[in-house]
């Protein structure tokens, strides 16, 4: 699937279980360049700091962001 936003990107990663584990900002971009998505810093940094399904660890300077919850396919899409 391609998407052309920075949130449908996050949200491809997240799908595809990345944020198990915390990851810094630039583990994530490094993750989207290799997918070929190239959005810029702040929008990947806005995108990242309002998402419902990511949550924000550390501190200034040292964050890391991991999911709430992990993704689950809604049963209704598969029939």
């Amino acid at each position: 699937m391609i998407v052309k936003t920075a949130s449908g990107a996050l949200k491809l990663l997240w799908e595809a279980k990345f944020f198990f584990k915390p990851k810094t900002v630039g583990e994530i971009k490094i993750e989207l360049e290799s997918r070929g998505y190239n959005f810029t810093d702040a929008n990947v940094g806005m995108n990242l700091k309002t998402s419902k399904f990511l949550t924000r660890k550390g501190s200034f300077g040292d964050y890391r962001y991991v999911q709430k919850h992990p993704f689950v396919e809604d049963d209704r899409n598969n029939n």
